[in-house]
């Protein structure tokens, strides 16, 4: 019972409960039941809220490899594919931005927009369309099938999790990024339904505003090096102590193999 208990408590303190493990069989050796196989292959994403979170979790992950190689008299093999990452906010852009989206509004969205986002919809359960609301921290409203207006800036969504190599960009160079309606609200992520709205004139116009916001963010840098300066003190006190580093291994080449087989290639 004591092992246990540390085991169990070892786990809470390297798996944060917004941290994520997902896994692929790249090769299981082989089609036979009742064959060792006498080899396999897996890969595996760690996924953390930081850097120093993910790298924790990352070692833990190997050791449990090495733990299962062990036992079984296995040889390991350990190799890096890719890494990104944590996105680092900016509030003078941030700031900058808000001001952007207020001047210029929203997407203006017609009558075939809102048809096309409500059968979307019709195949969604309540629950993906009441999370969407959550995520954002916005009061559910039954009669908006694509998202008007502006999220308040006080609102208490829930961080939405994800991996992006902007992420990287954001620790040398303040970064800021813009969101906005593409899809019908409750679209889950990586699904027929988000690809269906891809090309849909809705996406289009939501994408071109957002453009529109980014130029006016950028003008208002140029134009006002006061801005500039904000952003730049504001990203040197987040990296103040923890300074960048990336999370790629010296000397890993691209894993264009690799990709190329995972995706069919």
């Amino acid at each position: 019972m004591e092992l246990t208990n540390v085991g169990v408590n070892y786990l809470r303190e390297h798996m944060p409960s917004d941290a994520r493990v997902h896994y692929a069989m790249i090769e299981s050796g082989g089609i036979a039941p009742n064959v060792v196989q006498s080899r396999a292959r897996v890969r595996y994403s760690v996924r953390a809220a930081d850097l120093p979170q993910m790298r924790d979790l990352l070692e833990r992950v190997k050791d449990c490899a090495r733990g299962a190689a062990l036992m079984t008299g296995t040889r390991l093999e350990i190799e890096v594919l890719s890494a990104v990452s944590n996105l680092l906010p900016n509030t003078p852009l941030e700031t900058s931005m808000r001001e952007a989206f207020e001047r210029l509004g929203t997407p203006e969205w017609d009558a075939a927009d809102r048809d096309f986002a409500k059968k979307i919809q019709a195949t969604l359960s309540a629950e993906d369309i009441a999370n969407s609301y959550r995520r954002v921290g916005v009061k559910p409203r039954a009669d908006m099938p694509l998202h008007e207006g502006l999220v308040p800036l006080d609102a208490k969504g829930v961080k939405m999790i994800g991996s992006t190599d902007v992420g990287d960009v954001s620790w040398v160079v303040p970064t800021v990024q813009a969101h906005a309606a593409t899809y019908a609200i409750g679209t889950p992520g990586h699904s027929w339904q988000l690809t269906a709205q891809g090309k849909m004139p809705a996406a289009h116009k939501s994408m071109v505003h957002v453009a529109k916001v980014m130029a006016a963010t950028a003008v208002s840098a140029i134009e006002d090096p006061a801005l500039i300066a904000r952003a730049k003190a504001d990203l040197a006190e987040r990296t103040d102590g923890n300074p960048y580093v990336c999370p790629i291994p010296e000397g890993v080449e691209p894993p264009i193999a690799a990709m190329a087989l995972s995706s069919g290639v």
